[in-house]
């Protein structure tokens, strides 16, 4: 569900309930889009997260910590400056709109109590967070708009601070049976769920369509075929869910898909629609968001982190991919070496017979077995004998390009392969030590410029294999890199352990610990098999090949890039990866 005006209520009740009368302290802004704050109240230190993240924006309490930046940025200063030390004395949201508004009592420079306004507004791409000074006048935001990015509404110091346009939305919270039976008949052409959400503020298409559910009527009915009894009936749930809104009767639940196991949706009030599937109970809204978005905020960080490095890797297999279109077509252009070749030498062997100034000569092909003719083409300006030296010339052009051609075709082949790797382990990434290791892969590789430390700054944190227990108790790791999945197969793993690797496809190394016995279960290789197919570049293919051996049998050539091994006398076994099970394996190691 998207964070609209319901689950705001219940974010604004749940700090409300919390936080008036505490005062903020330790303000720090970690990302571009990130205010972390502390408000300490009697006795209880709560801290808080406050995103104006284009996927992701909210605001809840929060347990995790992220590290901050050596120095605070421009509006965290700010912020700093006009509210630290300050007292929360309301929380509000305006118009039942995705706005929350933090009233703080601070004191001014000439020591006087004034009260600012931090507000978050989540609007998708729009979201922003700003603070405002008693006049309402815009101190600063953490998204600054001027009039080049938006001529309807400027967010700049300075400028007077406008509530987002509403686009003519009512106020759930005051609606009342006529006004919506009304506004119902008028929508000729328009569907149900659409109806409510576009006419009431803090709506979101999911929960107008659960609104709907529970009128027992269809989201995508028209509203001019609703009858007066079904549209009491539409008023009546959407009055209903809106009570629950006004009565801070929320519960915090995540809900599942019934086959996957993945996260279908959350809400903060009982979703009927989804009472068949299975449900996870928080006991606060800021439990339920930060479990939801967690990872998928991590994600995006890492992703965002990554970008750049995708980008070059991408452009370098792109510049591959090309190089080896202009391969094949030189290998086509040289395909016929050998028929010229063979006509220079006819030529040679029939010098005398070939007439001066004549455009084809017929002879014998005595290199054929049913020794038939074939027809020479000739250059009429040029004696035989330079007729002849010019097919041999074209074959030993042709002859030195195919050289340099499978030398070239090698090189390319191994560097697509490799970077294909890179890609994948970039896929893999799970956190910043990560993304230092393959940036520091591609720099020994000379992709990108070795960067020199920055003096003062704490030593990078080394990245580790991915650790699991098979369901029977094999101990198996992962390799996120190239350079872990060398430090993996070459150095950490023994001999006898078991090393498993998705056949020609770029992936991670898999290490089964077989404990000196050179062995594994049926179920210790499937499960680690299942690893080696969800690091790959298969992950999302079914029936995905795996080789698995001893690792004494892999080795790595001379000269050969990181992460590129041959091996030998080895097995294979087909999977479909399934990520459930990953999930289930990690939990036990």
């Amino acid at each position: 569900m998207a964070l609209d005006g319901i689950t705001a209520a219940a974010i604004v009740h749940e700090l409300k309930t919390n936080l008036i009368g505490g005062r903020i302290d330790k303000i720090h802004q970690p990302a571009a889009d990130e205010i972390r704050f502390s408000v300490r109240g009697t006795g209880v230190v709560h801290k808080i997260l406050a995103s104006a993240n284009s996927s992701n924006p909210r605001i809840h309490f929060t347990e995790t910590t992220r590290e901050n930046p050596m120095t605070a940025p421009l509006f965290c200063m700010v912020l700093r400056k006009h509210i630290a030390g300050g007292k929360i004395i309301d929380i509000c949201q305006p118009n039942f709109e995705r706005i929350i508004l933090l009233k703080i009592e601070s004191a001014n420079e000439m020591g006087d109590m004034t009260v600012k306004n931090l507000i978050l507004e989540i609007m998708g791409k729009h979201s922003n967070l700003i603070l405002t000074d008693e006049n309402g006048r815009i101190l600063d935001s953490i998204k600054r708009v001027s009039h080049e990015k938006s001529s309807v509404r400027e967010v700049l110091p300075g400028k007077d601070y406008v509530l987002p346009p509403s686009q003519n939305k009512k106020n759930p919270l005051f609606a009342e049976q006529g006004d919506f039976l009304f506004s119902l008949a008028l929508q000729a052409g328009q569907k149900l769920q659409d109806f409510i959400y576009k006419t009431y503020t803090g709506i979101s298409p999911i929960m107008a369509g659960e609104i709907c559910f529970r009128a027992a009527l269809e989201p995508s009915d028209a509203c001019q075929q609703i009858t007066p009894d079904k549209g009491e009936a539409l008023f009546y749930a959407f009055q209903a869910v809106m009570e629950d809104a006004k009565l801070a009767n929320f519960t915090p639940k995540l809900y599942y898909h019934p086959n996957s196991n993945r996260v279908l949706d959350f809400g903060v009030i009982e979703m009927t629609e989804f009472k068949a599937f299975q449900q996870k109970i928080f006991l606060s809204i800021s439990a339920l968001l930060e479990s939801f978005y967690q990872e998928r905020d991590h994600a995006s960080h890492i992703k965002q982190k990554a970008h750049d490095m995708r980008r070059l890797v991408s452009s370098n297999i792109e510049r591959c991919v090309k190089k080896k279109e202009i391969q094949l077509k030189t290998r086509k252009d040289v395909a016929d070496m050998e028929s010229w070749r063979k006509k220079g030498e006819l030529l040679t062997a029939n010098i005398y017979a070939v007439p001066q100034g004549a455009t084809t000569f017929r002879t014998t092909d005595f290199y054929d077995e049913a020794m038939g003719d074939i027809e020479i083409s000739l250059d009429p300006t040029k004696t035989p004998a330079e007729n002849a030296q010019k097919y041999f010339s074209r074959y030993n052009k042709a002859k030195r390009t195919l050289a340099a051609l499978e030398i070239q075709e090698k090189q390319n082949d191994e560097e697509l392969v490799y970077l294909e790797s890179v890609l994948n382990a970039l896929d893999n990434a799970s956190d910043e030590a990560d993304l230092g290791e393959i940036r520091t892969e591609l720099a020994e590789s000379g992709f990108v410029r070795r960067q020199a430390p920055k003096k003062g700054a704490p030593k990078a944190k080394k990245a580790k294999p991915l650790h699991f227990i098979s369901s029977d108790g094999y101990e198996i790791y992962v390799g996120k890199s190239n350079l872990q999945n060398d430090e993996l197969t070459l150095r950490f793993a023994d001999s006898m352990d078991i090393w498993l690797h998705t056949k020609e496809i770029p992936g991670s190394h898999v290490i089964i610990r077989s404990n000196g016995t050179g062995t594994a279960s049926d179920t210790a290789l499937e499960e680690a098999s299942n690893l080696a197919a969800f690091f790959s570049k298969a992950k999302n293919s079914s029936m995905v090949p795996v080789d698995y051996t001893q690792r004494k049998n892999v080795k790595k050539p001379n000269g050969a890039k990181p992460g590129m091994v041959i091996y030998l006398t080895n097995r294979t076994i087909y999977v479909t990866p399934d990520e459930e099970k990953v999930k289930s394996m990690q939990s036990n190691a």
